[in-house]
This record gives structure tokens, C-alpha cells and sequence, in this order.
């Protein structure tokens, strides 16, 4: 694009929207923000990342020209066994008062040491503003891990009083997705990516590959900053880590919610055999396989998108081994 001096300008390479791209503190992801919604249930609910298939579904999209017709759609399929309620963690002004505890299950004790001796908690005295759940997954219902993962999760609801009562109600026990999600609703999914290890700028950042006759490298940065001022900016393309970052990917559909199974034949790659339910969500999410991704209700729910359960006509089994 040409300017009134004659200078042509272009977009910068990379988006600085994601920097610093640095490794992520722990291999699962952290919510710090959850919906606002008047019932009270959980919003969010981890799985496993088993891989993908492909399914045909009826388009039920109100203004599509192939609206009533079977598409192939590609999809996701995440494990979800059954998470345990382990705590009930209490908030006023953005600050922890207590946490309750349950009775650990097995393997807790791999990843924290809970306290022997529990005190009694009067809600009353603690006055909270807010309340949260503290739930442990259960990786031996999967089969290729023992240590859980300890998550907090946000609880739905406008009363203080009633979201506590729903806790207490829970607490300590085993909860399922299908008492959170239901077909068709529409997710923001959360996970680590990929990593890629150490990177150069053009792989990093997508710069331009110099000019065969160029006298140095072809394949780093022209120049990485001016005479004056006498310093590199953060700015400017740099080789370093590539992936293993934490990403959200807005409405994103859920397909289907179902235990029924649909393992390919052989397995799937680089993860096996489907043993509980699992979720079927539209497209591909971050994060590698056996990777712990979490589904949280979509923070900006879409308008324009249908609601309600599709309806899905196949979905493939086809083995994934090759050959």
C-alpha cells in the first residue's frame, strides 16, 4: 500500500497480541473469569483430548443455503470421566477465607497433602461474596495416568446464599458432564498448546526470507533496532520458545454428549480406547493428546448461531492406523 511520500508500508510481521511467548506454568490450564448466569451449577468441565473425526450433520444454520442438507463436519473428540468435588473454597473481596474439605480420594496425596485434623466452618462467620469448587479429576477412569489434576471451578448463580447451598450439596461427590453441559450448547475451550521448542524468527514470526544474494544468513531479522535510541525494542522478532502456551478458543459447539462407543478401529492415535463419556465438539481445539483441555460456558454467547441439540446422522469409526 503506497503513501504520499512514495513509501510503501506493510502490516508488522506476528502479533504482538500473544507476547511474551514464554512456556506456561503448568502443563493445565488456570480460569480466572466465568459467565454470569442465574443457575446454579458448575461452568466449566475438563476432558482429555482423544483426537479427531469426522461426522455428518444436518445443517440447521437458519439463513445457510444449505440449510436441511448432511455435511461433513471435522471434530474433536474429548474424554470426560467423571470429576470429585474435593473442596469448597470461600472468596470475599477477591480474597480466599477458607477452604472445606472433603475426604481425599486415592492418589490425592501424589499432588497436595490435605489436612488430618478439619476444623469446624461457620459460613455465617466467614461472610463470603463469592464461592468456588475445588475438584480433582480422576485419571485412573482413562487408564494412561495415576496423578489427578487439582482445578478451580466457577459456580453459577446471582445469590450468595443459594451457590453455597449448592456446594455443600456436592461436596464430596462425583460429578458427571452431562450434569453441566447438554448437545448443542456452545463452549469457550482452554488448554496449553502444543510446544515446539526453540525457534527461529522466520518459523516464530513469519518475517520475510531475504534476497539469495544477501552477504549474511537469509533467514533472521534485517535490522533489529535503529541507531538512536541505542537499544533493541521488545518488538522486534526474535528467535526463542514456539508453543506450549495457554489459549482460549471462543464458541466453540458441542455436538454430541454420549458413552456410547466410538473408538476407531485400532484406537485412536497416540491415545487407545474410549472408556467413558466424552463429548464430540465441532472443529479442532488446542493442546496435544492426553492433553487436559477444560470447557468453560462461552463467556459471549453467540446470537446468530443455532441452539439446540443437531442432529447427527454418522459418525465415523474408520481406523486411523494407516496403511
Amino acid at each position: 500500500m503506497g503513501t504520499s511520500s512514495g513509501k510503501r508500508h506493510r502490516p508488522r510481521r506476528g502479533s504482538l497480541a500473544y507476547s511474551p511467548r514464554k512456556r506456561a506454568k503448568r502443563i493445565y490450564p488456570r480460569i480466572s473469569s466465568w459467565p454470569k448466569i442465574e443457575k446454579c451449577k458448575l461452568l466449566d468441565f475438563p476432558g482429555y483430548k482423544a483426537g479427531m473425526t469426522h461426522v455428518f450433520k444436518v445443517d440447521d444454520r437458519v439463513h445457510a443455503i444449505t440449510r436441511g442438507k448432511e455435511l461433513q463436519i471435522p471434530v474433536t473428540v474429548v474424554e470426560t470421566p467423571p470429576i470429585y468435588i474435593a473442596g469448597v473454597r470461600f472468596y470475599r473481596r477477591g480474597k480466599v477465607l477458607k477452604d472445606l474439605w472433603a475426604e481425599p480420594i486415592k492418589d490425592v496425596e501424589r499432588k497436595i497433602s490435605i489436612p488430618k485434623k478439619k476444623k469446624e466452618v461457620s459460613v455465617d462467620t466467614l461472610d463470603p461474596d463469592d464461592v468456588r469448587i475445588i475438584a480433582t479429576t480422576i485419571p485412573r477412569r482413562v487408564g494412561f495416568k495415576k496423578k489427578p489434576e487439582i482445578i478451580e471451578m466457577g459456580v453459577g448463580g446471582k445469590i450468595v446464599e443459594e451457590k453455597i447451598k449448592y456446594c455443600m450439596s456436592i461436596l464430596g461427590k462425583e460429578i458427571g458432564i452431562k450434569e453441566v453441559f447438554n448437545d448443542g450448547d456452545y463452549i469457550d475451550v482452554i488448554a496449553i498448546t502444543k510446544g515446539k521448542g526453540f525457534q527461529g524468527q522466520v518459523k516464530r514470526w513469519g518475517i520475510k526470507i531475504q534476497s539469495r544474494k544477501t552477504n549474511d544468513a537469509r533467514r533472521h531479522v534485517g535490522s533489529i533496532g535503529p541507531w538512536k535510541p541505542r537499544k533493541t525494542m521488545w518488538t522486534v522478532p526474535m528467535a526463542g520458545q514456539m508453543g506450549y502456551s495457554k489459549r482460549t478458543e471462543y464458541n466453540k459447539r458441542i455436538l454430541k454428549i454420549d458413552s456410547q462407543d466410538i473408538t476407531p478401529k485400532g484406537g485412536f492415535l497416540n491415545y487407545g480406547v474410549l472408556k467413558n463419556e466424552y463429548a464430540i465438539v465441532k472443529g479442532g481445539i488446542p493442546g496435544s493428546k492426553k492433553r487436559l483441555v477444560r470447557m468453560r460456558a462461552c463467556i459471549r454467547e453467540p446470537i446468530h448461531l443455532p441452539k439446540g441439540a443437531p442432529k447427527i446422522t454418522f459418525i465415523s469409526t474408520k481406523s486411523q492406523q494407516g496403511g
